[in-house]
């Protein structure tokens, strides 16, 4: 069947009866299956403002993509209009700023402004995109020396609901830094740039999982004294057949710690050798490197086209029996793709103030993340789900009180949302969202409705 767009869109207007249709649905996440109606590929904002138009117009539901990585799928619809933001790549380093489009991934601004030796806090997958990312949280390698990435988001141009376009003010701003898409689309973000040596001292240390306890352990202790500059990750793992590892240890569980120094990498090798020697590693991945290799270390574990499911939290410091926990999880992990990741906090993130942005959880000691990953596609991935939902319900008497936004599945209830955000910072941003989207024109994401009482 043809599918007629409406008219008044611009830009390259995809219908299921165009070849690229196909691929241009496809998201990040392989368990996504969704068949919209009409994808709009902008190049700029005012082809943006005619999609939202047309939306609004037509009663569309409508879904926002720019990286395409969101794990539930939230850059997707069925049946309705897509707005895909990926041509808008321009990067404009100005100074101490930088100025990204919207479709610009994190390799992409990594590399332009590493080349002035700096950089924007980002995650840790290289094919994100910034601004997903950014209006979330975005936790990555710099944040305990330089903030989390919303923090340093200093300026935004918006297409509002109503087709209007503006630059946020003091109070969009604060929403944006981790409300989410819930009030309009950026077609501009400005950062803060921050000096990074190049190349820095990172890496990683595998251990089979017969040491992951004593190796959490001797990860956590050095985090407790660790100076800011120090980034600080693990993950357990089944190992992949790479050149780098023993062949004894190819398709076996095994713990990855690793780390990062945002300093002198001769500095940076002597604050890390305690992750390096606590035991003898079957491999030790440590050497200066450039931050863009760092940030797409990982990036061949998680392919587009890999089935997700994803369970998050925030955690207070962890015992010996939150360890023993962990470990247990990774150890009952129903895929060789699936991944259990500590991210270790602190530092500056706990240092900017609680109400600085709509960002919660500042003071969480660490977020343990529970990734489902399959490649079957044919698998419904339910028992990989449910080893997700078991391990994060066992994880949960050391939770510091709520999940991170960006991690929120589609089956997790709203109250799950209302508590990431605490009862302030959500009544703050439904006033936001009444402000610039009373209709919910933006509700293909983490929602906050327009409509939803103020201290309810």
């Amino acid at each position: 069947m043809t599918t007629i767009a409406p008219t008044g869109l611009r830009g390259q207007v995809i219908t299921p009866s165009d070849a690229e249709y196909e691929a241009a649905r496809r998201v990040w996440n392989g368990a996504i299956d969704r068949h919209p109606a009409f994808i709009v590929r902008c190049h700029d904002a005012n082809e943006v403002v005619a999609a939202v138009n047309v939306a609004s117009r037509h009663g569309l539901q409508l879904a926002v993509r720019g990286g395409g990585h969101s794990i539930p799928g939230l850059s997707v619809c069925d049946g309705g209009l897509v707005i895909d933001l990926a041509p808008m790549k321009g990067i404009r380093v100005d100074g101490n700023l930088v100025h990204a489009g919207p479709g610009v991934l994190w390799r992409e601004l990594d590399a332009a402004v590493e080349a002035h030796g700096r950089a924007v806090p980002g995650g840790e997958i290289s094919h994100t995109g910034v601004g997903g990312l950014t209006l979330g949280g975005g936790v990555g390698w710099l944040s305990r020396r330089y903030g989390l990435t919303c923090d340093n988001l200093l300026g935004a141009r918006v297409v509002f609901a109503d087709g209007s376009v503006g630059e946020a003010d003091d109070e969009l701003l604060w929403g944006l830094r981790g409300g989410g898409g819930n009030f309009g689309i950026v077609t501009r973000f400005t950062f803060r740039l921050n000096p990074i040596p190049v190349p820095m001292f990172a890496g990683m240390v595998v251990h089979p999982i017969e040491r992951a306890r004593e190796g959490l352990r001797a990860m956590l202790d050095l985090a407790a004294t660790a100076p800011d500059g120090i980034g600080l990750n693990a993950a357990l793992i089944t190992a992949p057949a790479a050149p780098f590892l023993p062949a004894e240890l190819h398709g076996r569980k095994v713990i990855v710690l690793a780390g990062c120094h945002v300093g002198p990498p001769e500095e940076g090798a002597a604050l890390l050798r305690p992750l390096r020697e606590f035991a003898r590693p079957a491999a030790d991945l440590f050497r200066p490197m450039p931050y863009t290799a760092l940030q797409s270390v990982v990036d061949d574990s998680v392919p587009h086209g890999l089935a997700a499911y994803l369970r998050s939290e925030w955690l207070r410091p962890l015992d010996g029996a939150g360890i023993d926990m962990l470990v247990r999880a990774a150890e009952a992990m129903t895929s060789p793709r699936s991944q259990t990741l500590l991210r270790i906090m602190g530092g500056a993130i706990a240092r900017m103030p609680e109400d600085a942005t709509a960002f919660r959880f500042r003071h969480a000691a660490a977020m343990v993340s529970l990734a489902a990953l399959w490649p079957e596609p044919d698998d419904p991935g339910e028992a990989h789900a449910a080893w997700a939902r078991d391990s994060w319900r066992a994880l949960h008497p050391w939770s510091a009180g709520g999940g991170y936004v960006n991690h929120l599945g589609r089956d997790e209830n709203a109250g799950r949302l209302r508590e990431a955000y605490g009862p302030q910072t959500w009544d703050r941003l439904v006033v936001l969202k009444r402000r610039y989207d009373p209709q919910n024109l933006f509700a293909l994401n983490q929602n906050i409705p327009p409509q939803d009482g103020i201290g309810s």
